[in-house]
């Protein structure tokens, strides 16, 4: 394989295993949830190499569900240092705020749509793609955890209630022995007494 062939190789498997182009979010973009959202701005955190920090929301008045959520950089803002008036001095731990601005924020409109309504792209800091796993197969693979515990637990279930129904046909079967047995021993006891009751007329015919 000469050389201009090697690079074409390596060109077209570089190709077959690059991931699709990053979907930059916009002014104006739709969303049929606030957790659909949360999952392609934490996707395009995590392809464009920061971590996604869910922010601060506004509630309705009337029945508190949220009418608009931002998501930002988990840079974002400073640590505030607060200081402790009891216990001991703590060292204090090393912050991961920088003051990034970058966010997204979603409004609910009167369609029942989630809508971009602004986004600041740009960092304060470098960005370093990781290969950690997306929001959404971290879910994905909660989710599955809870079905495969929940289909336990109906099995356990199912075990429990066939145990109930065998010790319930058991204890019925005793009952219903113990009944049998109880007049046999009725019918025996009555025979010895008719026995023993006919022993003393004969003994008395012979006195």
């Amino acid at each position: 394989m000469g050389a201009g062939n090697v690079e074409a190789f390596a060109e077209t498997v570089s190709v077959t295993f690059e991931e699709d182009p990053v979907v930059e979010p916009c002014v104006g973009m739709e969303f049929e949830s606030e957790d659909s959202a949360k999952e392609f701005y934490d996707e395009y955190a995590r392809r464009t190499g920061f971590v996604m920090r869910i922010d601060q929301c506004r509630r309705s008045e009337v029945d508190k569900r949220i009418l608009s959520r931002r998501l930002s950089c988990n840079k974002q803002g400073f640590y505030v240092k607060i200081r402790d008036q009891f216990g001991p001095v703590r060292k204090p731990r090393p912050s991961t705020r920088q003051g990034c601005k970058a966010m997204m924020l979603v409004k609910l409109n009167k369609s029942g749509k989630w809508v971009v309504t602004r986004f600041i792209k740009d960092h304060t800091h470098p960005l370093v793609v990781s290969g950690r796993p997306s929001r959404g197969s971290m879910v994905d693979g909660k989710d599955r955890r809870i079905q495969e515990l929940t289909m336990e637990l109906e099995h356990q279930d199912q075990l429990c209630e066939l145990y109930r129904q065998q010790l319930i046909t058991f204890l019925k079967n005793v009952e219903e022995q113990t009944e049998v047995l109880s007049t046999k021993i009725e019918v025996v006891v009555n025979n010895v007494r008719e026995v023993e009751s006919e022993g003393h007329k004969h003994s008395h015919h012979q006195l």
